[in-house]
């Protein structure tokens, strides 16, 4: 069994406007800087190796959190294809119909254009069961949505077993197959000394 801990990037400024950003490369807003560099990883990760998501928001977090990420391409934010920029409102104004079906497929909703959360899972497969050494990765909400399905047996229909929070690593263990089991979630990124 391998452990990995899982870390959702900084805020971004679609972040703060509550726009879906999924592939479009947006970097850490001023604000998101700030508050990745007042995250102190926990000392139970010191000597993991690091990787991040090759999108700038993820490689950004990663070197202000640790140091310099290695980059794993499926670690990619969700696509989120004609969903892509839209806020909430918009998205329920422009797909009211789309959006209903998300909530009766969840795992299996593959958006207009873009990707299921089911095919994050299998775009992430190979990835898990190829882990070899405890690991930090900096990713995104959609990938690290996709493990705890993977991991709890949740179809993401209705709310999850438990809410993953931002400003957190997510531990799991992943076995020679690669199927992650939690060890520990909400695992606070405690703000740095001054």
């Amino acid at each position: 069994m391998i452990e990995l801990a899982l870390i959702r990037h900084g805020p971004t400024e679609w972040n703060e406007q509550r726009r879906i950003q999924g592939l479009t490369d947006i970097p850490l807003s001023a604000n998101g800087r700030a508050v990745v560099k007042s995250w102190k990883l926990p000392v139970e990760f010191h000597g993991f190796r690091l990787i991040a998501g090759p999108l700038v928001r993820a490689m950004e977090t990663a070197r202000i959190l640790i140091g310099e990420p290695q980059p794993e391409p499926r670690l990619t934010e969700m696509n989120w294809g004609e969903w892509e920029g839209l806020s909430s409102n918009e998205l329920n104004r422009r797909f009211p119909r789309a959006v209903k079906e998300s909530e009766r497929l969840g795992l299996n909703f593959r958006r207009p254009g873009g990707e299921s959360p089911r095919d994050v899972q299998i775009r992430l497969a190979p990835w898990l069961a190829s882990l070899n050494e405890p690991t930090v990765a900096v990713s995104h909400q959609g990938v690290i949505n996709a493990v705890y399905a993977l991991a709890v047996g949740w179809d993401m229909i209705g709310k999850p077993p438990l809410r993953l929070i931002d400003g957190a690593a997510h531990l799991f263990v992943v076995n020679d197959e690669g199927t992650p089991h939690i060890r520990r979630l909400n695992i606070p990124l405690k703000e740095a000394a001054p």
